[in-house]
């Protein structure tokens, strides 16, 4: 078992324990090991806004710019109560694993802004955004740092900051700057099936699993936990390859229904239902402390950080866990479910359909194109099951577990970068 001073306590801590495990699993040079140990910019920006009631309010936000060896920065944006410099330094660590891992042209950042939007209008949000992106200025950039949309953050915030963006510059050049941001609605730049695009990458990587294991996913149970953009579109997927739904679980309620719940008739609730599935007729609801302990074939656990601990970790009878949310489990957790037998397709892999969708937004918008839905669904079967095959063949190479082998492929792209690079001066 781990030492577990210190550990499961903060994203951040997470994620320079799993960076330092595999890292120490493949000897990486000392000197990288130290670049990559820290993030290379820090942004911290407080900004007014004066609001539709005439107060004026000072909002905090952050960019946190962890690497760029192999790219451009690129990482979401999120407005969430819980945001901070050290969960914006976690995210921005995994983004860059998750474009390394993918092989794709960026680094990693992450940031956003610490509130809660419920309590905002739609004009204050625009406000909100719009000053933000103002504040953020040239530390953003198409070539340079590519925001995305994250939780809270929507294809119409992304709209705004584009626009944004582009009215600081020369009217004649607008249309150069289109691919500042990824994430934008269809009709200013964006990328058909990108909304989609996440939760179809965590259903591509429970097909590839169900494949070594000889198994279909027809007719397997699973629980869901966030059905937000990425929980409801995994739950679409998995559907469509006959997996029936069995428990979900949000900021709201915990539901149960053994016989089954349509994610598509609980989206319908939900949308009336102020964006809550508290209430939903169609099945039974119990006790949250409850819902990682149901029977289930899959967990897929799409919401916030740090829900699969010590705690629960021990009660989970799934076989195989599917990360849809970024740092999900913590470092205890995990090597719980290691010791159990259970295995865990981790984030940087399992939730990387985002990043490659945003990476064919950019494209697109880079080469004035316009790619069709089946495209971007082809383009995300290809990436990812070439992601999971190498992370599979680390596994076996090293012996290790599905996220540490994750890692690995991730470092050693990057280590080989600077290698080739070399160090300035």
């Amino acid at each position: 078992m781990i030492n577990k001073i210190k550990l499961g306590t903060s994203l951040y801590e997470n994620v320079q324990y799993q960076f330092d495990k595999a890292a120490s699993l493949i000897n990486l040079d000392d000197g990288i090991r130290k670049i990559l140990s820290a993030p290379t910019n820090e942004i911290v920006v407080h900004f007014p806004v004066k609001l539709g009631t005439g107060e004026i309010q000072v909002f905090t936000g952050y960019r946190v710019q962890h690497n760029n060896a192999l790219g451009a920065y690129k990482g979401g944006l999120r407005y969430h109560e819980t945001v901070d410099i050290d969960a914006a330094k976690a995210l921005a660590t995994w983004m860059t694993w998750k474009t390394s891992l993918a092989g794709l042209p960026y680094g990693g950042a992450k940031g956003g802004i610490k509130l809660d939007p419920d309590k905002y209008t739609q004009s204050d949000l625009e406000k909100i955004t719009r000053r933000f992106t103002f504040a953020l200025g040239d530390n953003i950039g198409p070539e340079y740092d590519i925001p995305a949309p994250d939780v809270n953050t929507t294809a119409q915030m992304m709209a705004w900051m584009a626009d944004t963006y582009m009215s600081t510059k020369s009217p004649n050049e607008r249309s150069k700057y289109q691919h500042v941001v990824t994430g934008k609605p269809v009709e200013a730049g964006g990328l058909e099936g990108r909304d989609r695009a996440t939760g179809y990458g965590v259903v591509e990587c429970l097909k590839e699993w169900a494949k070594d294991k000889g198994v279909n996913l027809r007719g397997m149970k699973y629980i869901l936990q966030g059905f937000g953009k990425v929980g409801f579109w995994a739950a679409h997927f998995m559907r469509h390859n006959g997996a029936v739904l069995t428990a979900v679980q949000d900021a709201s309620a915990s539901l149960h229904n053994p016989d089954g719940i349509d994610p598509d008739r609980l989206l319908s609730y939900a949308t009336y239902n102020k964006n809550s599935i508290k209430g939903y007729p169609a099945a039974d609801e119990i006790n949250g402390s409850l819902f990682f302990s149901l029977p289930c074939d899959i967990c897929i656990p799409a919401a916030m950080g740090n829900q699969i601990t010590e705690a629960n970790a021990g009660d989970i009878q799934a076989k195989v866990i599917a990360e849809g949310a970024n740092g999900p489990t913590d470092v205890v957790g995990d090597q719980i479910l290691i010791d159990r037998g259970i295995e865990v397709i981790p984030d940087i892999l399992c939730n990387s359909g985002g990043v490659i969708a945003s990476y064919f937004e950019w494209l697109q918008n880079r080469n004035s194109e316009t790619w069709t839905m089946s495209e971007v669904l082809k383009g995300l079967e290809v990436k990812l099951s070439d992601a999971y095959s190498r992370v599979k063949t680390r596994k076996l190479e090293y012996g290790t577990d599905w996220r540490t082998a994750a890692y690995v492929e991730a470092i050693l792209r990057i280590e080989k970068a600077y290698k080739q690079w070399g160090i300035f001066p």
